[in-house]
């Protein structure tokens, strides 16, 4: 789910190893936000693992989690190097997630759900379907915890992010920066309400909902 250029490792048996240069910026701030929700030992989902980068940053810095990851198939590979490579205990293999299919979302009950830069790049359609899904794979009481860039009142937060829209826009016509309000209420309809909205580096945001 995130936007990678892809770089060769030999020492990952000819596997692809990809890079996003957007997770290595937002890591660490994200990684402050986490060690306050998350101070206990406790089951992740990552949604849209992508490269591979936060899973083992995290699960680095983070050993009392259990991360586990997810992506389409055709991102395991990547996410496979960068775990080969950090050999973390607590960070867990890729399952195949397709957020558009409810029907398919781990059946284990996971004390908070974490995904990056996926909201604007999934159709609204497929917004809806992820929001549904955390709530079945969470527990009661878990956190969601979607970072990314939101507008507020229906408007962009700064000229840059108006441009990634336009940009997002040009590559299909159903994704683009979404508006706060509207997923909150989505989040509501799904038994969450909001605990916290961070303000990020870059203009992006880290929001925390708390399933009822």
């Amino acid at each position: 789910m995130h936007i990678t250029h892809t770089i060769q490792d030999h020492s990952f048996s000819a596997m692809t190893k990809q890079f996003s240069a957007a997770a290595e910026r937002n890591s660490q701030p994200i990684l402050a936000v986490l060690r306050e929700l998350l101070p206990q030992p406790v089951r992740v989902l990552e949604i849209g693992s992508g490269t591979g980068q936060h899973a083992v940053y995290f699960g680095a810095h983070l050993p009392h989690l259990t991360w586990q990851t997810s992506d389409l198939p055709q991102n395991h590979a990547s996410i496979h190097a960068w775990m080969n490579e950090a050999d973390l205990p607590n960070v867990l293999p890729p399952l195949t997630l397709d957020t558009a299919t409810a029907d398919r979302w781990p059946q284990a009950q996971y004390d908070a759900v974490f995904t990056a830069n996926t909201c604007h790049i999934m159709s609204w359609e497929e917004v809806r379907s992820m929001f549904a899904g955390m709530a079945m794979a969470l527990r009661a009481g878990g956190l969601v915890c979607v970072y990314g860039p939101f507008n507020y009142g229906g408007k962009f937060t700064s000229e840059s992010n108006a441009m990634f829209d336009a940009s997002l826009k040009a590559q299909a016509e159903s994704m683009g920066i979404r508006d706060f309000e509207a997923v909150d209420q989505l989040a509501n309809a799904n038994g969450m309400a909001l605990r916290k909205d961070y303000d990020m580096p870059a203009h992006n945001r880290l929001i925390v909902w708390v399933k009822s």
